[in-house]
């Protein structure tokens, strides 16, 4: 291995063949519709940012498996960071030190993630220039492997684009007789990330995404979330790059793309090309925020882009209100301290079914290790998945002052036969009370609906209407119906 200094960045590889990340894998049937139902799972960042390590993420995905996949939760993310040494040293970033491989591909630490490293010496970390290590036989594939073996599917995380430190050293491209500086556009850097250029729409850029894309097919990645390309700045080019070599792969592979917002006006395009894409910038655990910065999204700024978003919704196609922000966050969050949730109990039962009405993908984001039990029946309620995975179509039919109000069709197959959803919301600082036919939500006028509260499992009966409501604020109720 040698040590090389691109700019300030250090950079550790070794040009020697690759194993694991050149071995293409075996085409696969694609299955008819890939994310057929909005996807559920957990995803690193909300507790671990860029610090996830191999002992973190196995903690967290057994009890993933445990607890959570029988209600549908499957994938397990790994979220940005992964082939950092020193991650703590993000806020400095002439300080970073990379894990990549001879073709100019990030691969993951061992030191962090010791499977990947398997049979290799023993690190030093950060490494120096006495120290030598074949980084070319790491790979995610073994730790895959596993998740793959407890029922689960496997997700990673990266930044569109070319490592910056791969263009210094003009590594060549996987299987072609392409170089780095063949496929990099320097003048397109993420505005807010030091690691990677933009890739040009070319033949060499097409080869640079194959080979990465192949790799990670090869890794068994199930799930692969791309940032800086949905929004600010939106990047079709590359998008279109990534949608060719993930089916060149064979692989079924879920294209998820951030940050948001996604622009209504490319809902058609990346219908066609991704199955996941954000409808918002980053999601925290805030009621409110300065309506005038998109960042940190809000709870209560979330309804309108959920609304907006919602016709589109269908299989294969999931816009995406962000990852969950509930439970214990931490030790080391995304965005601030590690800390409680700071959603109060009711804000949070109005985040989750503002999520299922809108058909959103359910990605957790809390500490599983610390679950508590409130957390966790309220991620596990029956009715509120189904709603989520198998409503045929919602969208907000009422918005009338700080009250709110979503319904959503249900198939003939929804258990106990129910046929339609209706939430009410109240967004307001106030209580307010709820009298209202249930023809003023959409609904067939003067019938009986037996209708269920769903959060409490109580039946209310038969009713024509919905009479004295009381919501306090900030809260919400759902209700399902049937004739």
């Amino acid at each position: 291995m040698k040590l090389c200094r691109a700019g300030l960045l250090l950079m550790p590889f070794l040009a020697v063949p690759t194993m694991h990340s050149q071995t293409p894998p075996a085409a696969q049937p694609p299955t008819a519709v890939v994310a057929a139902t909005p996807p559920m799972g957990w995803n690193s960042w909300d507790s671990y940012g860029l610090t996830i390590t191999e002992d973190q993420f196995r903690a967290n995905v057994k009890v993933l498996h445990n607890g959570l996949m029988a209600s549908g939760y499957n994938y397990a993310v790994i979220d940005e960071g992964w082939f950092f040494f020193n991650p703590e040293a993000r806020p400095k970033p002439d300080t970073l030190v990379y894990a990549i491989d001879a073709n100019g591909r990030y691969v993951p630490v061992p030191s962090r993630f010791p499977s990947a490293g398997a049979g290799l010496p023993k690190m030093v970390d950060p490494p120096n220039a006495a120290h030598h290590m074949n980084l070319e036989d790491t790979s995610f594939k073994p730790l895959a492997d596993w998740v793959h073996a407890q029922g689960l599917k496997f997700g990673i995380h990266i930044v569109r684009g070319i490592p910056r430190v791969s263009v210094d050293n003009n590594l060549p491209i996987a299987a072609t007789a392409f170089h780095a500086a063949d496929a990099v556009d320097t003048a397109d850097a993420c505005p807010w990330d030091p690691t990677n250029w933009g890739v040009k729409d070319n033949a060499a850029g097409q080869a640079w995404y194959d080979s990465l894309i192949s790799q990670y097919a090869g890794w068994g990645v199930d799930l692969l979330k791309v940032d800086c390309i949905a929004a600010h700045p939106y990047k079709v080019d590359e998008i279109q790059m990534i949608r060719r070599a993930i089916d060149k792969t064979g692989r079924p592979m879920v294209l998820s793309l951030s940050p948001g917002p996604t622009s209504l006006d490319n809902a058609a395009e990346v219908g066609r090309l991704a199955q996941m894409w954000r409808i918002s910038d980053d999601f925290w655990d805030v009621w409110a925020s300065d309506p005038n910065k998109a960042f940190p999204q809000s709870l209560s700024g979330q309804f309108a882009k959920a609304a907006a978003w919602a016709p589109f919704a269908k299989p294969g196609n999931w816009p995406d209100a962000d990852m969950l922000p509930l439970g214990q966050i931490g030790p080391a969050p995304g965005y601030g301290a590690a800390r409680r949730t700071r959603f109060t109990p009711d804000e949070q039962q109005t985040l989750i079914t503002l999520w299922a009405m809108a058909r959103s993908p359910l990605i957790l984001g809390a500490n599983l290790t610390q679950l508590d039990d409130p957390t966790f029946k309220l991620l596990t309620n029956r009715d509120v998945i189904a709603i989520d995975q198998m409503a045929t179509r919602s969208g907000q039919v009422l918005h009338s002052g700080d009250i709110i109000a979503w319904t959503a069709d249900l198939p003939a197959n929804f258990p106990d036969g129910y046929t339609s959803a209706l939430a009410l919301f109240n967004v307001g600082e106030s209580l307010v009370t709820i009298s209202a036919s249930f023809e003023v939500y959409g609904l067939e006028e003067d019938i009986d609906y037996h209708v269920q509260d769903v959060w409490t499992g109580k039946s209310l009966g038969k009713l024509k209407s919905i009479d004295n409501l009381s919501l306090e604020p900030h809260t919400s109720t759902l209700l399902l119906l049937k004739k």
